[in-house]
């Protein structure tokens, strides 16, 4: 699966996990040294934690048709987010993968979900 930035056409995640399930959303990067897969999409989501996890992510909170909620860099292990209103998905991934021109209001292109 790849995301991409719609309308600017930049590839910055390819082969994520979709997260749908109870037992694919437990995991996601907990008890991980480091990244085993270039990151997640979690469908439904609105928040989540760095619990056991033991690397910084980037995170980005979508609504339904992916626009752009929130973008949370580097966020640290042993951390929550607060449920952002709106967001339905959540892209995980090690941090420095989300690009500095990705910005709350656009819209993200999810291939092959």
């Amino acid at each position: 699966m790849k995301v991409n930035l719609k309308n600017k056409g930049l590839v910055f995640v390819n082969d994520i996990v979709l997260a749908d399930n109870f037992f694919s959303r437990l995991a996601g990067f907990q008890f991980r040294l480091r990244p085993h897969v270039e990151g997640f999409l979690f469908v439904p989501g609105n928040s989540i934690h760095t619990f056991w996890c033991f690397f910084p992510l980037d995170l980005v909170f979508m609504t339904k048709d992916n626009r752009v909620v929130k973008v949370i860099r580097g966020m640290k292990p042993w951390r929550m987010t607060r449920p952002y209103r709106g967001s339905h998905k959540i892209l995980e991934v090690p941090a420095g993968k989300i690009p500095s021109t990705l910005m709350e209001g656009d819209i993200l292109e999810v291939q092959n979900v």
